[in-house]
């Protein structure tokens, strides 16, 4: 194509003729007269990314989110100390303060936002999930696309705004993620509520978290996410796009409370809640507030990320009379639950088990349900005028708890004890604040609990005063090559998540089940690596976690003849401080750094092995060279992608023979192909589409080139022990 040829797509003719611009010149011209080569991927030309234009290329983005440019702290900040200079006393006084200054603007139900911010607190919280641990409230990231306009968050941005002069006043001292937390915190307190305490320690992120996959669906509020008797697709676990649990008219608006039940086990499950939480959880955050529908929901326009300019970010803007107060519409449900809306007590079960329920519409025209014979005492009142009673309500998801049998149970149970109900409540909400934030050494503030709680996957404190030099000569000694040292490290390390910071080798909890036996690792290999560590541990009073990770460096410097930095001080976590049940998500599907997969999945290998990449922390050069660092080394399932002569050496040779032009390469089953010679027609070596895609990739091919060059094998050696450390350490917090 010649310079400065500009393609316009003429929509009605579009497969026939195109006009073509040339120097300022108008020609017509037949397709087949197209001075271009005309392929599969050719489309109009427009404002297309590359994803548009190729879909079907891996796409890497994932792996460059959050780094330095869109942050705009200075790069020495550190949030850590800039928190610890906080008046915290003053904060929590300047957020019960806020809790009653109701605003003209949005004004408070009842005189009171306490309400409003358990909202928002839970639904920033409540977007995690178990499946790959990300979602959550631990960057922020309610300020953003797509949760910021999620229709299960409608007017949340009123919330948001009445929290800004807070933010404002306390500046880098307090991150809007752990303002959005603290808010709920102090609203259940200022309503005469019990909360367990408070960690902050959030970072905020500066730009959407593109990496989160939230369904397939392409609007709001499908449901396209099932398998089987609705079953939810992992990782998801809200019942439909834009909510963060399930509908609560019921399954797809369906007012069935035993249904309805089944979605909330589900989805409550896949965010980490047993039964007893759950039903705590839902209790306690509808004993405040009320839902909004007070009219006709066509009258509520667009969220925040599609209103106009003018509106600078506000969304929902309703015709519907005043807009606010008793006029406003949110979920289009309407009334409270309790004749208290704003005050903790035990109203919400003596409703759910005094009265039977009548389904009814709400004047927005949603499925809800409403006491029969309600006594005046019982009504509550009007969110302006105390003086007005209105009724209450139930939605079909709090019919639920009493109509489900083992929920049942466990509301009965709180009903008559209501200082465990409220204890259950403060721990549920505790956990649901703080599952995302990894160990308890993270959190800060006066206001951390002191108590130890599996769920935050404790591990004692190790001891980093011993002789690591002679626990180096031992592992040399001992009977353990170089591919199941570093296996067992990497089995280890490797199982870290950055979105949820589980996992990882600190605690080694690879000793007990369920990790023992995942199928990703060899039985045999771990059980004989594991008996050396013990008594290399106990002879150098070293934890088994230490020397796991020593003993993968001890076997890199054998193989490259390079020192690998180390830090001591891992712990041994006990049975007792692992919940096996919570461990099991943490099992790889696939690991494409061991050309492993457990089986085939919809999901391509290369694709699982940027989102493993993602989820370990890794940047694109890191995960190219520990891919090829690990192949060089023999790491690799049914040999595919060992192209190496001498696995005891760490060397390039893997991405020198992926790219050598005298091979071509061709299918041999669904995820294996064989390099042929060209000359002799012999098939030289296997390889997987994870090994070749870092040749078909451009980018990772450009980075491929990089450690293939002949002057690059210092750097690959010296990038892989940079990168493999990153992995080794990744989850010590402690330091």
């Amino acid at each position: 194509m010649k310079n400065h040829l500009d393609v316009i797509e003429n929509s009605l003719f579009a497969s026939k003729i195109k006009i073509y611009i040339n120097k300022g010149k108008v020609m017509m011209s037949d397709e087949t007269k197209c001075p271009v080569i005309h392929g599969s991927n050719t489309k109009t030309a427009g404002s297309h990314s590359n994803v548009n234009w190729w879909p079907q290329q891996l796409n890497l983005n994932i792996l460059h989110q959050h780094d330095k440019k869109t942050n705009p702290m200075e790069e020495n900040f550190n949030y850590k100390e800039e928190f610890e200079k906080i008046d915290y006393k003053a904060l929590k006084q300047d957020l019960y303060d806020l809790m009653t200054d109701s605003q003209e603007w949005w004004p408070a139900d009842y005189g009171h936002y306490g309400p409003f911010f358990v909202r928002l607190t839970w639904h920033a919280a409540g977007t995690y999930r178990i499946g790959d641990g990300r979602g959550g409230a631990g960057t922020g990231a309610q300020r953003f696309s797509p949760l910021n306009s999620w229709p299960d968050n409608g007017n949340l941005d009123k919330a948001r705004r009445l929290l800004w002069p807070i933010k404002q006043k306390y500046g880098k001292q307090l991150s809007w993620a752990d303002l959005l937390v603290l808010a709920g915190n102090a609203a259940i307190e200022s309503m005469g509520g019990k909360t367990f305490g408070f960690g902050g320690g959030r970072e905020d992120i500066w730009h959407p978290e593109e990496d989160i996959y939230w369904g397939p669906e392409e609007e709001m509020l499908g449901n396209n996410r099932y398998v089987g008797e609705r079953l939810l697709n992992n990782p998801l676990a809200a019942v439909q796009m834009g909510l963060i649990y399930v509908n609560p008219q019921g399954p797809d608006g369906n007012p069935d409370p035993k249904k309805s039940a089944h979605d909330i086990r589900e989805t409550f499950g896949r965010m980490a809640m047993n039964d007893y939480e759950t039903v705590a959880l839902i209790a306690g955050g509808h004993t405040f507030g009320k839902c909004h529908g007070a009219g006709d929901d066509g009258l509520v326009g667009v969220g925040p990320e599609d209103a106009p300019m003018e509106q600078q970010q506000f969304g929902w803007k309703s015709g519907f009379g005043k807009g606010k107060g008793r006029d406003a519409i949110t979920s289009g449900l309407e009334g409270p639950w309790t004749k208290n809306p704003a005050q903790w007590d035990n109203g919400y079960f003596e409703n759910l088990f005094k009265y039977e329920y009548e389904l009814v519409k709400s004047p927005a025209g949603a499925y809800q349900w409403h006491p029969i014979d309600l006594e005046k005492e019982n009504h509550a009142p009007d969110v302006e005028d105390p003086n007005l009673k209105v009724t209450t309500m139930m939605l079909t998801s709090d019919l639920a708890l009493r109509e489900d049998p083992e929920y049942r149970k466990v509301s009965l149970h709180f009903k008559d004890n209501p200082d465990e109900f409220a204890d259950a409540f403060a721990r549920a909400w505790f956990k649901l604040l703080h599952r995302d934030m990894g160990p308890k050494n993270r959190y800060l503030g006066p206001e951390v609990p002191k108590e130890d709680l599996i769920w935050q996957d404790p591990v004692p404190a190790g001891n980093s005063d011993y002789d690591v030099l002679k626990a180096k000569e031992l592992i040399s000694k001992c009977d353990l090559s170089i591919q199941e040292m570093i296996e067992v490290a990497w089995a280890s390390a490797s199982t870290f998540r950055n979105s949820d910071l589980r996992g990882g080798a600190n605690g080694a909890r690879i000793r007990f089940e369920p990790m023992k036996s995942w199928q990703s690792n060899d039985e045999a290999t771990l059980d004989k690596a594991l008996d050396v560590y013990q008594e290399i541990a106990q002879e150098v009073n070293a934890s088994v976690a230490d020397v796991i990770v020593l003993a993968g460096n001890v076997a890199i410097e054998k193989a490259s003849g390079v020192e690998v930095p180390f830090l001591a001080g891992r712990g041994d976590a006990t049975e007792e401080q692992t919940d096996s049940e919570s461990f099991r998500v943490l099992e790889p599907l696939a690991d494409g750094f061991r050309n492993y997969q457990k089986t085939e999945y919809s999901v391509s290998p290369e694709e699982m092995l940027v989102d493993k990449s993602q989820l370990l922390g890794l940047t694109a050069h890191e995960m190219t060279v520990l891919v090829g660092g690990m192949r060089s080394l023999g790491i690799t399932k049914d040999n595919l992608g060992n192209f190496s002569e001498d696995n005891n050496k760490l060397d390039n040779e893997f991405f020198k023979k992926l790219l050598d032009m005298n091979v071509s390469w061709r299918p041999n089953g669904n995820n294996a192909y064989e390099g042929v010679d060209k000359t002799s027609g012999e098939v030289v070596r296997t390889a997987s589409r994870v090994d070749l895609v870092f040749g078909s990739n451009s980018q990772l091919r450009s980075l491929a080139e990089v450690y293939a060059s002949d002057d690059a094998n210092d750097k690959f050696v010296n990038d892989f022990i940079a990168a493999w450390n990153k992995v080794m350490n990744s989850d010590r917090f402690d330091i």
